[in-house]
């Protein structure tokens, strides 16, 4: 099944909804196969989980992509590296958006965000001319927010080059 929708789970990687809580809990892996995955933990040493990831995100329009990212979405541009890309800082996360000739086609959730109140987010992001995508096999909101079965709210919206990007609140996260 080919489709440009964010898949149900976690909302950018292909996982049974069964699998949802334990994920976000962090009780399960991240198997998208359906397979059993071991539980063995990483070392202190090998395992990654102490250092911040990087975003990347492939762009083509360089100047709309640049003029998103900073001004309707609010990072701050750290530098532009051409022909390679440009280089954001989001909250203390690096996001690179990759320059290329052409896209390969939008599969679900390629960037997304952890807000604290996703509908007053969106209503923030509509003043800036930003967009919400509507799925037909999800039941949204007015503003375009789908309440997952776990609770978690979740709204989308596309980059000038097609890129599916989402904010979500969480409230299994909330203290």
């Amino acid at each position: 099944m080919e489709t440009d929708t964010p898949f149900l789970g976690s909302y950018s990687v292909r996982i049974p909804l069964c699998r949802n809580s334990q994920t976000l809990l962090g009780h399960g892996g991240l198997a998208t196969n359906g397979k059993p995955v071991h539980d063995r933990r990483m070392s202190e040493h090998t395992g990654l989980g102490k250092y911040n990831i990087i975003g990347f995100v492939t762009i083509v329009d360089v100047a709309r992509a640049k003029e998103f990212y900073s001004d309707r979405l609010g990072l701050r541009l750290l530098s532009e590296e051409p022909p390679f890309a440009l280089v954001f800082e989001a909250n203390g996360i690096m996001l690179r958006l990759g320059i290329a000739k052409e896209l390969p086609p939008a599969h679900g959730t390629v960037l997304g965000w952890a807000v604290p109140d996703v509908a007053a987010k969106v209503r923030d992001l509509q003043r800036a001319g930003i967009r919400f995508e509507r799925w037909d096999h999800l039941q949204q909101d007015e503003l375009g927010v789908w309440t997952t079965p776990t609770g978690a709210k979740v709204a989308w919206f596309r980059d000038p080059d097609g890129n599916i990007l989402s904010i979500s609140e969480h409230p299994e996260w909330k203290a």
